[in-house]
């Protein structure tokens, strides 16, 4: 299985045993964040850009530069190298981000960090950014497994009754059969009380069609029979029809599992094993143990058992690094499992963080010679009008043109996040009202009560004899 490679990937973790008794699956929590509306980039074929597409408003030639950089990813031509998005504030860099690990997919990695949290773990710097890049570093591992798949004829479940002087429990003494059978052939199997456990568990019926992991045990059923599809009435409409497996009922099937280096990293590094994972802050990982990681994840290329997969590490604020940080980032662009590294910053001028020497973005001019840049622009007022709808359609906001064209007004003269952040109390004080849409008043009267950083800013240098400094 997957933890066995993992485990045997370096014979460094602790001795401890870890029994897993049950996995449940979760579900998922979605959020409405700042970027919940991002769902890829927006292009097209020919890699320009659309002007409203996948969330994606404006900012056509970063996101067609995004969208070359994507290319080069995919094709494995970038290693080495980095991307610096620049501009103003509120000009959408870490939108374009976003959008470009969504464009990659959900099977290649992507991290995300701001250049300040390197300063608030409980580690060494050059750890946290060694963390980061191999948290951006996938490997695909290839493993074949023998498999069970068919569709159910029949299950007999055998229930003995307690006779006297019987004091073995009754799930203990289950014994069963079942049929299973494809297009071309009918076979039965016996039963013990841990496969029943997990038939009844997943509550397998006549119809069903189901693979059995031969190595574990494990049951997964694919759906029902077309056969029974007349019973679909009586089955609900979540019910999934499939077509009755082809040829030999016992297969070797491959499993394809994507892993990060790091997720290697800390299975092989604490004695709970994949359970470390979940156990929040991992701590420092010892060099031997990256080593030891490395030299089998080599082996496992050569034997055609894994492919790396290069990922996105984004490191937002870059500027709040500092030269320390950067000198590592110089010599960890060399290695040749780098990940591609997509920095961002509003910074025009400025010192490099831990030295007095001024620097483009904050950023010494070695690295810089490394990037390619790419520049955003700021928004127009239509563009404005644009995001501020697709974010009331996210939000469930009912909203009139004429309220979007004035905080398209309000964003022009403070900044589009500050009108995003007044749409949810336009919301309420419209609902408070008795009304379901937000109307022009709703977003005068938002803005007197909510100053923005400007408007906060020119008061404090008006009343600075007010104020303690």
């Amino acid at each position: 299985s997957l933890f066995y490679l993992l485990a045997m990937a370096a014979d460094v973790g602790g001795t401890g045993d870890v029994k897993v008794s049950e996995v449940r699956d979760l579900t998922r929590i979605e959020r409405i964040g700042a970027h919940s509306h991002i769902r890829g980039l927006g292009l097209d074929d020919a890699l320009e850009a659309r002007n409203v597409s996948q969330g994606m408003v404006g900012q056509q030639d970063a996101r067609r530069g995004a969208g070359i950089i994507l290319n080069m990813i995919r094709e494995g031509q970038i290693a080495g190298r980095a991307v610096l998005l620049a501009g103003q504030p509120g000009t959408g860099k870490t939108a374009i981000a976003m959008g470009m690990a969504k464009a990659l997919g959900e099977e290649t990695p992507f991290a995300m960090m701001a250049g300040s949290e390197i300063f608030s773990l409980e580690m060494n710097k050059t750890e946290a950014l060694t963390q980061a890049f191999r948290k951006a570093i996938g490997v695909r591992i290839k493993e074949e497994t023998e498999i069970i798949e068919g569709e159910v004829v029949e299950v007999e479940i055998d229930r003995p009754g307690g006779g006297s002087g019987a004091s073995t429990s009754g799930s203990a003494a289950k014994t069963g059969k079942i049929t299973l059978k494809t297009t071309e052939m009918e076979t039965v199997y016996d039963l013990g009380a841990k496969m029943i456990e997990s038939l009844e568990k997943e509550r397998v019926q006549s119809g069903d069609v189901i693979t059995i992991d031969k190595a574990s045990g494990r049951i997964t059923k694919l759906g029902r029979s077309f056969v029974h599809a007349r019973d679909y009435d009586a089955m609900g409409a979540q019910t999934k029809f499939v077509q009755c497996p082809e040829g030999e009922l016992q297969k070797r099937k491959e499993v394809v599992h994507v892993v990060t280096l790091h997720e290697v990293d800390v299975i092989n590094s604490r004695s709970q094993g994949f359970l470390a994972l979940f156990a929040g802050d991992t701590g420092e990982i010892r060099s031997e143990v990256r080593e030891q990681i490395d030299g089998k994840v080599a082996e496992w290329r050569e034997e055609g058992k894994a492919e790396i997969v290069p990922g996105v590490l984004f490191i937002d604020e870059v500027h709040m690094l500092d030269i320390e940080s950067f000198t590592y980032l110089n010599r960890a662009l060399e290695s040749p499992l780098s990940p591609i590294v997509v920095f961002a910053t509003n910074r025009g001028i400025c010192p490099i963080r831990g030295t007095d020497m001024l620097s483009p973005h904050g950023v010494p001019v070695d690295l810089l010679d490394r990037l390619v840049i790419i520049r955003t622009l700021p928004y127009t007022p239509s563009e404005m009008i644009q995001i501020l709808a697709l974010r009331s359609t996210l939000e469930g906001i009912e909203i009139d043109e004429e309220s979007l064209a004035r905080l398209a007004e309000i964003g022009e003269a403070t900044s589009l996040r500050h009108a995003v952040q007044l749409l949810t109390p336009a919301k309420i004080l419209a609902s408070t009202s008795g009304r379901d849409s937000i109307v022009k008043a709703d977003v005068e009267e938002v803005n007197e009560l909510f100053y923005d950083a400007k408007q906060s800013a020119k008061i404090l240098t008006e009343q600075a004899d007010r104020y303690i400094s």
